[in-house]
C-alpha cells in the first residue's frame, strides 16, 4: 500500500500522543515542504522515500526529548522565520513583548537617531526584529559565543533588503567589544540576558538541551541583570533606554538597583500572560 502524507501524519498523531497532534502536523509541513491548505490539497499524494526518512528522523528526535524548535531547525519570532538550533536559546513570546518594548521606545527618536545595541543576542531575534519594524534603524548586536554568532549571521542574511544593511554583529562579552566611539550614542539597549539562578529546576527539555551560559547567572539569577543596569548608562545616549528581560519575582529589586543607579521613568513590563517580565528604565536627559 502507498504511503500517503494522511498515514504520514495519523502515524506521528498516534506516536506523539493528544497532546502533540498539533506537533505531529508541524514535522509533516516540514518534511513535505507544505502548509496550511497546500497540505490540505496534497494529503493523498505519494511520498517519496526520502522525504519518509526525514520525517522518520525528526519524529525520532522529538520523541527522544529534543525542544520541537530545534527539531524544526526554525521558528517564527514577530513574523520573522529564524534558525535554531542549540547553540542558541529558542525564541519564546515573552522575548517577543520585550522586542516590542525596545521597539516602541526606538520609534520614539527621530530617524537619524534611531541606534540600537542588542546585547547576548543568541539567535538575533531582537535586534533583526528591530531592523526590520523601525525605518531607518542602525542595529549593533553582540554575543560572547561565536557560535550564537554564527546562527545570527544566517538569520541576518536571511532577513535580506535594507534592513539588513543596516545591521552589525560583534563577538562581544555584552559591551567589551563594543566601538570606543559608540560610547553614548545608542538609543535603545536591550537584552534577553540569563536570568535563572544557578540551582534551579528547569524542564529537561530546557537544561538538557539549551545553552546554559544563555539560562544561568549566579545564585540569584541577577548577575547579568546587575552588569547591565550599571554599565548601560556609559552607552546610552542622555534620555535613552534600557530594557532588559528578567524573571517575575526579580522585577521590584531590579527596578529597585535602576532607580539608585540614576535611571528615570523606571517599571517593569508583564508578557502576555500578566507576570513581571521587562525592566524598561531610561537615563536622565
Amino acid at each position: 500500500m502507498a504511503v500517503t502524507w494522511r498515514s504520514v501524519l495519523a502515524s506521528g498523531r498516534e506516536q506523539l500522543g493528544p497532546a502533540r497532534t498539533h506537533e505531529a502536523k508541524w514535522l509533516v509541513e516540514r518534511a513535505s515542504g507544505l502548509d496550511g491548505t497546500d497540505l490540505l490539497m496534497h494529503l493523498d499524494d505519494c511520498v517519496a522515500s526520502r522525504h519518509l526518512a526525514y520525517f522518520d528522523q525528526m519524529l525520532a528526535r522529538r520523541k527522544s526529548g529534543e525542544p520541537l524548535q530545534y527539531v524544526l531547525g526554525r521558528w517564527a519570532f514577530r513574523g520573522l522565520d529564524l534558525l535554531v538550533d542549540p547553540r542558541v536559546l529558542i525564541p519564546r513570546p515573552e522575548t517577543e513583548v520585550v522586542a516590542g518594548l525596545a521597539i516602541a521606545a526606538l520609534c520614539d527618536w527621530p530617524n537619524d537617531a534611531r541606534r540600537a545595541l542588542d546585547l547576548g543576542t543568541g539567535s538575533g531575534a531582537i535586534g533583526l526584529s528591530l531592523a526590520a519594524e523601525v525605518p531607518g534603524a542602525q542595529v549593533w548586536m553582540t554575543d560572547r559565543s561565536s557560535e550564537a554568532l554564527a546562527v545570527a549571521r544566517a538569520n541576518l542574511a536571511g532577513l535580506g533588503g535594507r534592513a539588513a544593511t543596516r545591521v552589525a554583529l560583534l563577538e562581544s562579552d555584552w559591551f567589551s567589544a563594543v566601538p570606543a566611539d559608540l560610547v553614548q550614542s545608542f538609543s535603545v539597549i536591550v537584552s534577553n540576558p540569563p536570568y535563572v539562578h544557578d540551582t534551579a529546576s528547569l524542564p529537561e527539555e530546557v537544561v538538557g538541551w539549551e545553552p546554559a551560559s544563555a539560562l544561568f547567572a549566579g545564585p540569584d539569577g541577577t548577575d547579568a541583570l546587575r552588569h547591565l543596569i550599571a554599565t548601560a548608562p556609559g552607552w546610552l545616549v542622555a534620555g535613552g533606554t534600557l530594557v532588559l528581560e528578567l524573571s517575575p519575582e526579580q522585577g521590584p529589586s531590579m527596578a529597585a538597583l535602576a532607580l539608585g543607579a540614576g535611571y528615570h521613568d523606571v517599571r517593569i513590563e508583564s508578557d502576555l500572560t500578566g507576570r513581571s517580565r521587562a525592566l524598561v528604565a531610561r537615563r536622565p536627559a
